[in-house]
């Protein structure tokens, strides 16, 4: 086994159109397309008189199968900006394929056959494989989905040409030879967390702790475990899963593994991955620092390098994606002098406050929080008009806390980067616009003025300025609330 320990870091995207195609496997002949960027096709093989919902994306000659257990569900993950973003970069390397196994997402029931879970998974990813003809995939196995492929492979070994496991384990429960895995009380514990915190805040915390502070990815989070199974049947699946194990499988490998893991995974410690990696032969195994169980949000563009090159067999790294967007950017007058008026604790508590008001009317305009430090925040929004908006409402929200700040926008093309930062020309300028306002101002570039030309929004000229480390001479503008005309 290869250990690499790896260092920090995490991802955004934007929302696609959708529709619904069945297309039952007996009526596949050739090999399904693959679909554009955007949100893919949802297709739908055929398990007798069920349905399994699939997807394909990405344009890659290698074909990679996803799959996260037996909770998912294919349309949402493409309303969060930063799954679509990954999900994007995988797709520029192969051939993605995903699915909703039966009894969750976009798929039919369970059948009541008898059958267990592990029986009819199977059977779903068989099926998605026929369907899509998929003879010799990589499976690229995410949180409780690595017992099921594990069994996967233990019975059709020749339908698997390389394997990759991302915060996964090969047994959840403890035995005497493993004690690795959770003890009988803490897997009640986490059954009964999971039954009164799922699809709330808690629950979405606990899956994705690096969001803690991102209230925006946890209010879609919650909604995701909403969309995907109720309280009781995750926890019945929890209790099912806990009973999977196929440590028994991992010397009979003989396929190239790839295995992924967080020092700080609470469902599926790291010393579970480990275990994984040392029983399987020739295992590459690295351990990343971080929380979160999904691969979207920590780490992720280490991740998907090391995905790209055990796919592809070099890491090509990929071009940033660049969008156009308006960024805005605030920060407190005087805050210095303020801090050290109130005291540590007192200024701690009002930039509290100020970050709620801040998260909530970025949110409120459509916008997305970029970064928040200190005194000073920075967003993007789609269209300049909703970030003069949000700027004019923080003043007079903030006006309440005795708080004053300047804001600075600019229009341009931004780089989307795999962190889920924000980069480029377009940010500095939009910076500099900020370092040139005065309190109470929503200071813009002529950029902004040009582009919103016949609008409704009046504009006071400051001037030419230098900015700093910008090329040429820039027109400034303050922009007038709508409510003085």
């Amino acid at each position: 086994m290869q250990h690499i320990r790896a260092e920090h870091r995490t991802v955004a995207s934007d929302k696609g159109l959708r529709r619904t195609v069945w297309h039952p496997a007996t009526s596949l002949h050739r090999r399904p397309p693959a679909v554009s960027a955007l949100q893919p096709e949802n297709h739908f093989a055929a398990i007798g008189a069920d349905r399994v919902a699939y997807q394909i994306s990405g344009s890659g000659s290698r074909d990679l199968l996803l799959t996260s257990g037996v909770w998912s569900h294919l349309d949402m993950l493409w309303e969060e900006p930063s799954i679509a973003r990954v999900l994007r970069r995988l797709g520029s390397f192969s051939r993605v394929i995903s699915f909703d196994r039966r009894g969750c997402g976009l798929s039919d029931p369970r059948p009541n056959d008898g059958g267990s879970l592990v029986e009819h998974w199977l059977q779903d990813l068989l099926c998605v494989m026929d369907a899509t003809q998929a003879n010799n995939p990589i499976l690229l196995s995410m949180i409780d989905s690595g017992p099921l492929v594990l069994k996967f492979v233990e019975r059709y070994p020749q339908r698997v040409s390389g394997l990759i496991f991302a915060n996964t384990t090969a047994c959840l429960r403890q035995a005497p030879d493993y004690p690795q895995g959770h003890s009988q009380s803490a897997i009640d514990a986490i059954r009964k967390f999971m039954t009164e915190n799922w699809g709330r805040d808690e629950s979405a915390a606990a899956f994705a702790p690096g969001q803690a502070d991102n209230p925006a990815v946890l209010r879609w989070y919650a909604k995701f475990q909403r969309a995907m199974a109720s309280p009781r049947i995750v926890a019945d699946n929890l209790t099912q899963s806990a009973d999977i194990d196929a440590r028994n499988v991992l010397a009979d490998i003989r396929v190239p593994t790839l295995v992924l893991t967080r020092s700080d995974l609470k469902l599926f410690p790291a010393a579970q991955a480990r275990y994984m990696a040392d029983h399987i032969p020739d295992a590459r195994f690295v351990e990343f620092p971080g929380a979160d169980m999904h691969i979207f949000w920590q780490n992720v563009d280490e991740t998907m390098q090391l995905i790209e090159e055990f796919v592809t067999g070099r890491r090509r790294g990929g071009a940033p994606e660049r969008a156009l967007a308006t960024v805005l950017f605030t920060d407190i007058v005087d805050s210095t002098r303020r801090a050290a008026k109130l005291g540590d604790s007192a200024w701690r508590e009002l930039l509290d406050r100020h970050d709620r008001i801040i998260r909530a009317e970025i949110e409120r305009h459509g916008g997305r929080l970029v970064d928040s430090a200190g005194d000073g925040t920075f967003a993007t929004f789609a269209t300049p008009g909703s970030a003069i908006d949000c700027a004019h409402a923080l003043h007079a929200a903030l006006k309440e806390l005795k708080i004053r700040i300047r804001a600075g926008l600019h229009i341009g093309e931004v780089e989307l980067r795999e962190d889920g930062r924000v980069g480029g020309m377009a940010v500095h300028i939009g910076a500099r616009v900020l370092g040139e306002s005065e309190a109470g101002d929503v200071m813009v570039s002529r950029t902004v003025r040009d582009v919103l030309i016949g609008s409704p929004y009046r504009f006071k000229d400051r001037g030419i300025r230098e900015l700093k480390g910008v090329p040429s001479k820039w027109p400034l503008y303050v922009v007038e609330p709508l409510r003085q005309r």
